[in-house]
């Protein structure tokens, strides 16, 4: 269990930091930075496989760097902010590429 709490906050520290890096670089408020995490996030998480290191990487790690919340929070700002083709793009970008990103992660972690 220590494992996976060592993995959280790595994985949170990762995401705190490429967050500030990627708004600092594009000042954008398209929630671009959540969006790569997650897809990223989720690329990495097909890979893992059901090993001892599950626990540390894909529940630890991972976890700690991907983020549903802030992408609904993202989501529902960009709503409430009436930027309909934002948050449109933003759930569509999400909703398709995230499993789409996952089962090319698995499938290329079977090919090794």
């Amino acid at each position: 269990m220590i494992i996976t709490g060592i993995g959280a906050a790595i994985g949170a520290l990762v995401r705190y930091n490429l967050t500030a890096f990627i708004k600092g670089k594009l000042g954008t408020n398209f929630p671009i930075a959540t969006l790569i995490i997650n897809l990223t996030g989720a690329f990495l998480l097909g890979i893992v496989k059901d090993t001892e290191f599950a626990l540390l990487v894909g529940t630890g790690i991972l976890g700690g760097y991907t983020t549903f919340s802030t992408y609904n929070v993202e989501l529902l700002t960009l709503i409430r902010n009436k930027a309909w083709s934002k948050a449109c793009s933003c759930f569509v970008l999400s909703g398709i590429f995230g499993p789409v990103a996952a089962f090319l992660g698995w499938y290329l972690a079977g090919l090794c």
